[in-house]
């Protein structure tokens, strides 16, 4: 009884090293208690205490603490590096154990460029949680390149240039742009012709945007005027809307449109100098032995993109 005893004790104790050392990884890496409490789903005060746990359990303090600022110590540099390696020995032998499922199952994580992913990606983990419904899908959508090994993700979207060449790549599909507005206000201002014809138009930009990078049209070598957005938003679902209301002229991603073009909403114009497509790639970590859950949903996504692209 009494050595049953201290054999939990022991697996209880290492099972709060593992969750105190996770945490001290995502307060360094969040930047504060906060950040690292939204990132666990857990309270600002338990991340203070499993800290303090640490720092008394290993008699060293891992934080600098200000009112104004968080650093680390060169006892704490050294414990972050090592207990990134250690949480990775621990994911790696419980991803080995996942292996052995029939069925896939457990968390998959994954980034997509915003529009994309909610257009295309988020309908598509539906379908795909119908015939594999004990896998949990995180989907974040973000238009940063997120770092799949740093950040934890198991796989990402990536739209034009691939840059990391660790990383495994599968073509998926064409990034296409398109130029539209609505019926009404083509009745109003009249179908421009070439991308001289847009000064005389109200042209509707997203925020990120600027001269250099905005509206960048295809074959057009002739000086083209500068273009003074009527409207201009953050969100180009918020474009979307806008143009749909008559608003001006929208340069967005096919996917985002697509619907509307079909039944007429938005009509196309200036095909001739659309932007060049782009390509669109899933990545994910090289591994001899991926697992079940990461190959079926690339499988899903392949599948899937190429049988709307036929239709």
């Amino acid at each position: 009884m009494c050595h049953s005893f201290v054999v939990r004790e022991l697996v209880v104790s290492n099972m709060d090293r593992l969750r105190a050392m996770e945490t001290f990884v995502a307060v360094v890496e969040g930047g504060n208690f906060t950040e690292a409490a939204q990132r666990l789903e857990m309270s600002a005060v338990m991340v203070g205490k499993y800290v303090r746990q640490l720092e008394d359990s290993l008699g060293a303090r891992l934080l600098e603490r200000t009112t104004r600022r968080q650093g680390l110590t060169d006892a704490g540099r050294v414990y972050y590096e090592d207990s990134k390696r250690a949480l990775e020995y621990v994911r790696v032998a419980e991803m080995s154990i996942e292996r052995l499922r029939a069925s896939p199952s457990g968390t998959l994580r994954i980034s997509a460029p915003i529009t994309f992913g909610s257009c295309v990606i988020a309908p598509l983990v539906a379908t795909f949680q119908r015939t594999y419904p004990l896998v949990h899908i995180e989907l974040e959508l973000s238009n940063r390149v997120v770092d799949l090994i740093d950040e934890g993700f198991d796989m990402a979207i990536r739209i034009g240039e691939l840059g990391d060449v660790d990383l495994v790549a599968k073509p998926l599909t064409m990034y296409r742009m398109v130029i539209c507005a609505s019926p009404d206000y083509l009745a109003r201002h009249g179908h421009p012709q070439t991308p001289h014809d847009l000064s005389a138009h109200h042209c509707l930009s997203h925020t990120v945007w600027n001269s250099r990078n905005a509206w960048k049209l295809k074959g057009w070598d002739e000086v083209q005027p500068p273009i003074e957005p009527s409207f201009t938003c953050n969100d180009g679902n918020g474009l979307r809307m806008a143009a749909l209301a008559g608003a001006g002229l929208l340069l967005q991603p096919e996917v985002l449109v697509a619907q509307d073009l079909a039944s007429g909403a938005l009509i196309s114009v200036l095909q001739t100098y659309l932007p060049e497509p782009r390509a669109v790639h899933i990545v994910h970590r090289q591994d001899r032995r991926p697992l079940p859950k990461l190959t079926r949903f690339i499988g899903h996504l392949l599948a899937h993109v190429r049988e709307q692209e036929t239709h």
